[in-house]
């Protein structure tokens, strides 16, 4: 995991449930077979209306057109991110459309576990409601060491919960591969 993250910021509201993050109706691709996998990108974020506090304000597309990457570096949040079902492929989409972190005020307990078990993405957490803070297509510089968010185009350097003792799974790209790693797996 890159402890420095530079790009661009996509905003949402709270509540945002997995299969807005990544609609029923794609989950008929093999996330084992790597040319399939990478239609989880595409269709990140694909099913989040704005009516539901989802997409940013105009509407912007997670990931445009017919591409399979997301001009967005992080996901700022409001409260209860990845709530709904246990859907596995939430944070696996979000992490193959190139999106590294998501920060949050909360997340659903299912959707933090996934991202770190998986080794997807790096679910941070803010004490603060930094949805107002922030809009989509701010620049950012999230560094992961020191627990900072920084939103050079309209200022501000916000402290993020630290990672504590996930943060060596989400490292190593998941619990198997730290599980490994540290000797419990051979």
């Amino acid at each position: 995991m890159q402890q420095k993250i530079h790009g661009k910021v996509y905003v949402v509201g709270d509540n945002v449930d997995t299969d807005q993050i990544i609609p029923a109706e794609f989950l008929s691709y093999n996330p084992a077979d790597p040319k399939e996998r990478r239609y989880f990108g595409r269709y990140a974020m694909s099913g989040v209306p704005a009516a539901q506090g989802g997409l940013p304000q105009g509407n912007v597309p997670f990931v445009r057109g017919e591409t399979f990457a997301s001009e967005f570096a992080l996901i700022v949040a409001g409260r209860n991110f990845g709530c709904g079902s246990s859907r596995e492929h939430a944070p696996l989409a979000i992490a193959e459309a190139g999106c590294r972190a998501v920060v949050a005020e909360s997340y659903a307990r299912i959707f933090y576990r996934n991202s770190v078990n998986g080794g997807y993405l790096a679910p941070l957490e803010t004490a603060r409601r930094l949805v107002d803070r922030f809009h989509t297509g701010d620049e950012i510089e999230l560094d992961l060491a020191a627990g900072t968010l920084t939103n050079p185009t309209r200022g501000g350097t916000y402290d993020l919960q630290p990672l504590g003792d996930v943060a060596e799974i989400v490292a190593a790209g998941g619990i198997f591969n730290y599980a490994r790693e540290s000797g419990m797996l051979k």
